[in-house]
């Protein structure tokens, strides 16, 4: 076995078993033939292969260069392979670039200033109480008109303008509405390079998208630009102008989602076309909300801004009387005092009639329990509000059904102007 296992390992060398006289002795282990080599075939191979990598590579390289000639100003060159980047610089122009570029010169940065007296000393000086954001809308003449927030002008003692491009004039207050929180400034047509146009707030579609422009967080963010949609239409916040807790005013806004922070209030909220469709005013700001921008539909702006404008007041009809919510009288006085069936849980109290008043001609009696005005239920003082302020006008005649002593009376009289309900 040994002798077998150790015999030739190809055919070539195997004995031939027909021919008996050929067989010799197989050789041993250490004078087996060893399997032949192929010296010289793979370095030669190598070498070839890269001796015509270098040939591509010395083509390639000069092709690339007589394309590209000799580096020019602003390339550079990286990497192990010489490779060359340029720095480019691009224009790029959308819809909602070009819309800023045409709107943003009629944003500007109001300041409020007030005086100040100094705690150490008996000094007064003026200072930066708060600052919001502004629209121009109309240039006329030597003067020009900017619309703004009411809260942005409130109490001020002087107004600073400041300009998209960093110039600064004083502004005048023409008007300003506590209810709408809206306010008219007036300044120097001067520096005024364009105005906004007016949108229609009414044809505002959920979804749409739209622009808002201002300063949030002071003038250091002056001209920011923020974009959303409108998430809502015909929304009603609760506002609380002497903060006891009842809600005084219920302001009808849109609602987007565009980023809208302190400062912002004032700006301009814009459509695709360019238009100014709102007036930014307010965000809900908690803890658990997100994204929800309050702004004052144009449509509502526009006949108080013309109000302010002229006369630098809100026009806006009255009864003469003071009211109370039924709602917080005890059911137990409702029914003893004002002698109220049991079914009837809302409206609203007249506490008090005021001499040469529309009321007062009208026949309306303290303690008369309004539950109806032209034909709209009337549950508390928000609702008869909205009802004199948004659906009456100083002169019109307006019907009301009231409860008096358990029975119901109807009384008409004719709106005025004035400073009460």
């Amino acid at each position: 076995m040994d002798e077998f296992n150790q015999g030739p390992r190809n055919e070539e060398e195997r004995p031939d078993i027909q021919e008996p006289e050929r067989r010799e002795e197989p050789p041993r282990y250490s004078d087996r033939p060893s399997k032949p080599k192929r010296r010289g075939g793979f370095l030669p191979a190598l070498i070839g292969a890269i001796l015509g990598g270098l040939i591509v590579w010395f083509l390639m390289s000069s092709t690339f260069n007589k394309e590209k000639g000799p580096p020019q100003v602003g390339s550079e060159t990286t990497g192990e392979n010489n490779l060359k980047s340029e720095r480019i610089s691009v224009d790029i122009n959308t819809d909602i670039t070009d819309i800023v570029s045409e709107v943003t010169d009629t944003v500007v940065g109001i300041t409020n200033l007030q005086t100040v007296r100094d705690f150490w000393s008996t000094s007064e000086t003026t200072r930066e109480t708060g600052s919001g954001s502004g629209v121009i809308y109309k240039k006329e003449g030597d003067k020009a008109y900017i619309v703004t927030n009411h809260h942005v002008v409130e109490n001020a003692q002087g107004l600073e303008i400041t300009f998209d491009d960093g110039t600064k004039v004083d502004g005048r207050l023409v008007g300003s509405d506590m209810w709408t929180d809206l306010a008219v400034v007036e300044i120097d047509a001067a520096p005024v390079k364009t105005v906004i146009s007016f949108g229609d707030s009414d044809a505002l579609k959920r979804g749409e998208t739209v622009l808002a422009i201002g300063n949030p967080l002071g003038l250091g963010f002056a001209g920011s630009v923020t974009m959303g949609i409108v998430s809502g239409k015909d929304r009603s916040i609760p506002i609380d102008f002497d903060q006891n807790g009842t809600a005084d005013w219920q302001a009808d806004v849109l609602q987007t989602d565009a980023a809208i922070n302190p400062g912002n209030s004032g700006g301009a909220l814009i459509n695709m076309a360019g238009q100014l469709v709102g007036i930014n005013s307010m965000k809900i700001s908690e803890a658990t909300v997100e994204g929800i921008g309050l702004a004052i539909p144009i449509n509502i702006a526009v006949p108080i801004i013309k109000d302010l404008e002229m006369t630098g007041t809100v026009q806006r009809p009255t009864m003469g009387v003071s009211l109370l919510d039924l709602r917080d009288v005890p059911s137990t006085e409702q029914q003893r005092v004002l002698k109220l069936p049991k079914d009837i849980a809302n409206g609203v109290i007249v506490t008090q009639v005021f001499r040469n008043t529309p009321a007062e001609k009208a026949g309306v009696q303290q303690y008369d329990v309004i539950v109806e005005m032209d034909g709209k239920k009337i549950e508390d003082m928000v609702g008869l509000r909205k009802h004199l302020y948004n659906d009456k006008k100083v002169g019109d005649t307006m019907k009301m059904k009231v409860y008096r002593e358990g029975k119901t009376i109807e009384i008409e009289m004719e709106l005025r102007d004035g400073n009460t309900f």
